[in-house]
């Protein structure tokens, strides 16, 4: 038999442990990284939109830095019965990838990857998707906290969206970080053929300063045949066109930011088969989140390169104290051209004799490339031409010369005294800080003797 005084101190001991836990989870509500409990499980509150306790919708500029997508747009949202309200219209589109090439693509807003979609941890949304496509689809929110039924997995979590059909989304976000939107209807045509953004939650409480500037890029594949429009969608392997924010160098926005700013890239990669190592010149950053989640201070690490495997994101942060102008590129080499082709014979180090001047009694303009490597091959492209609606493989016009990189390529463009963000030119290199031509007196100093 349980005695009065051993019943007070069991009710106490439960009392106080009940206080102990009512006090850890009132510590950790307000804590940046807090886990917050997933939305549709026993700890969701289930209120309604515009229910009292709600939490305030999060603004730009207030509450954070609004990301940059470099070559595409922000999604534009209102507030209704104390949700953030949104719009995608998933429909055919046509992307210039680069100066003469018009590719037929499909994508949401008018636009491939669609418009980024911007909220803050805690804040309600209701996103509507309406089909303009030839098909059903669906829209999967990829990495994101949700009810069951919001998943987007066609046939599993709901019907598919037919053509001409709106169907809503709605639920509040409960974690921050980079993550994607895409469908799962026919994924391997509609991801083909361009359909996927990014989808940004800002911390509700964010732990040190700002961001002053804050990129968004989604890393994309195609095969896209000389002269067609269209992407091949069957193609497993053998991509020829590799973009950041479907656009090829040297049609990609330059990033540009100001001496000291606080900087962060994010990077998605939807890309069918292949993961991307995105390599920064000049600069090493910190590696600070996946679309699992932002990683512990203590579990970040420096790199010059980041690898971004496929359905995944990685966010890196850095300070921009390095001035000038710095190449950002994939460093897998084939993925830095543009409709590279494969099936062709490998002509480095042949000796062709006569032949072009044999061929070129018949084709003036010819010239055997590859004989002695693919360096110029974008200046002899555009000098020879290249079928309609194609692109040169490499090159972009550079303040000393052809730039020899094409693809998945931009620069990071850092200047001191910036009134706007605007592209400003190429960089203007102080005196005696530009590699250059050795002088033959200055070889002779160093006591080296080179041909020539």
């Amino acid at each position: 038999m349980v005695s009065r005084r051993e019943m007070l101190i069991r009710s106490g001991m439960v009392l106080g442990g009940l206080a102990l836990l009512k006090g850890v989870e009132s510590a950790t509500a307000d804590v940046p990284g807090a886990t917050h409990p997933r939305e549709g499980t026993a700890a969701d509150t289930g209120r309604p939109e515009g229910a009292q306790g709600a939490l305030p919708l999060g603004e730009p500029g207030r509450d954070y830095t609004p990301v940059v997508t470099p070559n595409g747009s922000t999604l534009p949202w209102k507030v209704v019965d104390g949700a953030k309200v949104y719009h995608l219209v998933a429909e055919p589109v046509r992307r210039e990838f680069a100066s003469g090439l018009i590719v037929n693509c499909w994508g949401y807003n008018g636009e491939t990857p669609g418009p980024t979609i911007e909220a803050v941890e805690g804040d309600r949304v209701r996103i509507f998707v309406t089909n303009k496509l030839p098909e059903p689809t669906s829209v999967h929110w990829h990495g994101v906290f949700l009810p069951n039924g919001m998943d987007g997995v066609s046939g599993l979590n709901q019907k598919a969206i037919q053509p001409g059909e709106t169907y809503k989304y709605e639920f509040t976000l409960r974690q921050h970080g980079t993550f994607m939107y895409h469908p799962h209807f026919d994924e391997m045509v509609q991801m083909g053929m361009g359909m996927q953004g990014m989808f940004i939650m800002h911390p509700r409480n964010p732990d040190g300063p700002k961001f002053d500037r804050d990129f968004a890029i989604m890393l994309s594949e195609w095969a896209i045949p000389l002269g067609a429009a269209t992407p091949n969608t069957t193609v497993m392997t053998d991509f020829n066109m590799l973009t950041f924010n479907s656009k090829a160098y040297p049609a990609t926005a330059p990033l540009v930011a100001r001496l000291g700013d606080r900087v962060r890239l994010r990077f998605g990669n939807l890309s069918a088969n292949n993961h991307h190592p995105i390599h920064l010149h000049g600069y090493r950053f910190r590696v600070t989140a996946t679309d699992g989640g932002r990683i512990p201070d203590a579990g970040q690490w420096p790199e010059t390169t980041v690898l971004v495997p496929v359905g995944s994101t990685r966010d890196v942060e850095f300070s921009a104290d390095a001035l000038g102008d710095w190449a950002l590129h994939c460093h897998m080499t084939h993925h830095t051209m543009n409709q590279m082709g494969h099936n062709v014979p490998n002509m480095l180090g042949v000796k062709t004799g006569k032949i072009e001047d044999n061929v070129r009694k018949v084709l003036p303009e010819y010239m055997t490339m590859g004989r002695t490597g693919m360096g110029n091959t974008g200046e002899m492209s555009t000098m020879m031409g290249v079928p309609p609606n194609s692109i040169p493989m490499l090159g972009g016009k550079g303040p000393f010369g052809s730039i020899d990189m094409g693809g998945m390529f931009t620069v990071f463009k850092v200047r001191d005294g910036l009134t706007n963000y605007d592209d400003p030119g190429f960089y203007d290199y102080p005196p005696g800080t530009r590699a250059s031509r050795a002088t033959a007196a200055e070889l002779r100093a160093a006591g080296i003797k080179v041909d020539g």
